[in-house]
């Protein structure tokens, strides 16, 4: 799945979370950390196999069980300790989220494997002739339904962002509005 797709599926599930359990929207702050751990497992993976070569593919480190509920579980009792174990468990669900969603393709694609979700204790397929083009994925997705099914996942997303108050926009604002510079200045 592509970034969006991670997002969104982390939206999706982190809404209906925080609904069910306060009966209101994400909050900011957990939202801003949704987001960026629902690209973790890339984040790890792909420059560590694609460009430093230290990993034989693009989904293993970060995309590992092994990795990631020891981590998810070490940040939410940390973010817990401080008051905040709801980012904690913002983090936990978009990084669990993404290699979760990344497995499903095995249900329809006998080519598929979810060894990633254990590695280094089961075998991956290291890349035959280097890192794939980010363009070649690109267009082998075209025509790929689970590729188009991520902007059902967006729309939706997006959606429930918009009835939710667009969480996470306030604090990127309060930012921006104070690097920009004065005008009196």
């Amino acid at each position: 799945m592509w970034p969006l797709g991670h997002v969104a599926v982390a939206y999706i599930c982190y809404t209906v979370s925080t609904r069910v359990r306060f009966d209101a929207p994400p909050g900011s702050i957990a939202t801003l950390i949704l987001v960026a751990s629902s690209q973790f497992p890339d984040l790890v993976d792909k420059p560590l196999a694609w460009y430093g070569g230290v990993l034989p593919t693009g989904r293993t480190l970060g995309h590992s069980l092994l990795l990631l509920v020891p981590l998810t579980v070490a940040v939410y009792l940390l973010a817990r300790r401080y008051g905040r174990g709801e980012y904690g468990l913002a983090f936990a669900l978009g990084a669990l989220s993404h290699t979760f969603v990344d497995a499903v393709p095995i249900l329809w694609d006998s080519e598929e494997s979810v060894a990633h979700l254990l590695w280094p204790l089961t075998a991956v397929e290291p890349y035959e002739s280097g890192a794939p083009s980010v363009l070649a994925l690109f267009v082998d997705s075209l025509s790929d339904p689970y590729f188009l099914s991520e902007f059902v996942f967006a729309a939706v997303a997006v959606a429930l962002w918009r009835r939710d108050g667009y969480p996470g926009l306030e604090p990127i604002g309060r930012v921006l509005e104070r690097l920009r510079p004065s005008a009196t200045g």
